[in-house]
Order: C-alpha cells, then structure tokens, then sequence
C-alpha cells in the first residue's frame, strides 16, 4: 500500500521523498523492512519540514525511531546526511558510511571547517568576484545547522556485502558525484540504490574540491559509470526524482551529456584564455542562486582538470589568476 507520504516497492523497499528547500524540491530517502527492523538510506537534510515529513510518514507506516535498526548512507552531500545524527539520537542505531564520505564530513563540518576556507581560496584563484566570495562564505557556514548533530560514524568496508533488511546487498564503490559515493546492488532481484550516482532525466552534480580528495573527479564519474553499467539492473532507485528501469542505457547518456560538454567547454578556449568563472557563466548562465553557482564552478573545474590531464587544454597563471587555453 502506498500513500502521499510513502511508495512501497519490490524487494521491501519504502520510498519517502523528503522535501528539500532546493529546487530539487525532494531528497528520496529508503526504508528497508526487515525481520528485525528498518534499514534507513539517506535520510535527509535536516530541517523542520524535513522532520516533520518524516513524523507523519512514520506514523502513517507505524514504525517508531526505535525500530531503525541502522542507517546508512550514499554519501555525504547534506541533502543525504544531514538527518543522520537527528535519527541516530533517537533511535540508537549505527551510522554506516564509508571512510572517504567521513573523512570529507570532518573537512566540510568539523572543527574550523577547513573545507570552506580552502573552497574559498579556489574559487579566487579561479576568477570569482570578491563581493561573491563574501556571499559564499556566509552561505556555506549556513550549512552546518542542516547537518547537525553529527552522528558516530562505523565505517562501510567498500566491496563487502552489506546486510539491508533481510538480505545482503553488494557495497559498490562509485567515486565521481562524491568521493567515497557507494551504491548497493542485489544480484537476485537486480535491485540497484544507486545514490546520486546514476539519476533519471538530470545529471548528477561532478564537483573538483581542494584538498587532495580526488585529483580528477569527472575522471572518477566516467569510469564509475562504465563499471557500474555493466551490472543487469531491472529497477534502480535513485537519490532524485522517481525509481526507473533501462539503468545501462542511462549510465551511457550520462557518459555523453559529459563528452558533450567537455567539448562545448574547449571550444571557449580555443580562441582566447579564460578563467574557470568564465567559462562557468557561459557555460551554465547568470541567472544561478549562490548554491547553484557553487556547484556550477565546482563542476566547471572538474571538467577543466580532466582535460588538462588528458592533455586538450593548458592551465597557466595571468594577472593573479588561473586561466585555461586550448592546445
């Protein structure tokens, strides 16, 4: 039986689209029944709409926190975790992510929020407007709140079958939309909750950040998704938007939505030097809230770097920036 607040699945799988304050509009978080309890995947970001919506929907199923036996998650983006440690102070279980999500979790909202400077410092080098920097840093403080408290990690042992419900699921490594970005997959009713991995009519956000996380994240994206489309899928259930079939067929549209654009992005270079913000605004527009340039720029310089490693493109230093050209 399903309602306004919940859609039930094949294979136990409850979705519950949690409301997001984004133009995304929704987050789909999973609960997997169990003989024992629930399984809880990407629970959400936390704000009071979202625990609201959450209230309701587990009263309408009548489940309590209590029966959460554990909660687990994709990765570490706050529209999938920043609900994490709200469930986990009320209903006891663990939180499973995998090490490079926590690690990045402790970069982005540890103590001092070394991420946020070092983001910062990026986005000048790259071109950004110094009044927008300011703007930045204020929006990207305001994120903490969506994110706490913070939970107790347990780590996720990337390749080990991982039990949801009642039974177990392949822990599938994904990089690309998010280092450390897993997915699970069961064999036997090809079942694949793929996170922001693999996304039906939008393509997932591929983002470079400093730090040594990942030094060629679309590179990352690219190879995840040849892997994971060789996996016989018959229903995935994705983090956005509705759960979908002809999953191989997706991951190739993807694959070419980035050769696209990686095409589109040289050929602004060809003629003249331009900085990453620049070649973002042409690319994606001027009409972004600061959130979306966030991700706009981020992604712009995941694409920057994976042509400079491929060799089509040079970086190099002008007038205090950095500025790429094609060969």
């Amino acid at each position: 039986m399903s309602s306004s607040l919940h859609t039930l699945h094949n294979d136990n799988v409850c979705q519950i689209k949690v409301p997001l304050p984004f133009p995304l509009r929704w987050v789909n978080s999973y609960l997997i029944r169990g003989a024992s309890g629930f399984t809880l995947i990407d629970p959400g970001l936390h704000t009071e709409a979202a625990e609201q919506h959450w209230v309701q929907a587990m009263d309408e199923l009548g489940i309590g926190f209590r029966d959460i036996e554990q909660i687990v998650l994709t990765h570490h983006h706050p529209d999938h975790y920043g609900l994490a440690g709200f469930f986990q102070e009320r209903s006891g279980a663990p939180v499973l992510m995998s090490e490079a999500g926590h690690h990045q979790v402790r970069l982005l909202w540890g103590d001092g929020q070394p991420m946020a400077a070092a983001l910062l410092r990026l986005f000048s080098s790259n071109g950004m407007p110094e009044e927008m920097l300011l703007s930045m840093e204020d929006h990207m403080a305001g994120f903490v709140p969506l994110v706490s408290p913070q939970p107790e990690i347990t780590p996720i042992r990337i390749g080990d079958p991982l039990r949801l419900g009642d039974h177990e699921y392949e822990t599938v490594h994904t990089p690309g939309h998010a280092s450390g970005h897993v997915c699970f997959y069961r064999a036997e009713t090809k079942v694949m909750l793929c996170g922001d991995h693999v996304i039906p009519q939008i393509s997932p956000n591929v983002s470079y950040l400093p730090g040594g996380i990942d030094d060629n994240p679309l590179g990352s994206f690219l190879r995840s998704l040849e892997a994971i489309g060789r996996y016989d899928v018959a229903w995935a259930y994705p983090g956005h938007r509705e759960p979908f079939t002809s999953f191989a067929h997706r991951t190739q549209e993807l694959i070419a939505h980035h050769e696209s654009r990686l095409e589109l992005m040289r050929a602004m270079l060809v003629e003249q030097p331009l900085t990453a913000y620049h070649v973002c605004r042409n690319t994606f527009g001027h009409k972004l809230t600061l959130h979306q340039l966030r991700f706009a720029l981020s992604e712009t310089l995941a694409h920057l770097i994976y042509m400079r490693e491929a060799g089509t493109i040079r970086e190099r230093e002008q007038d205090g920036l950095i500025v790429y050209q094609a060969r």
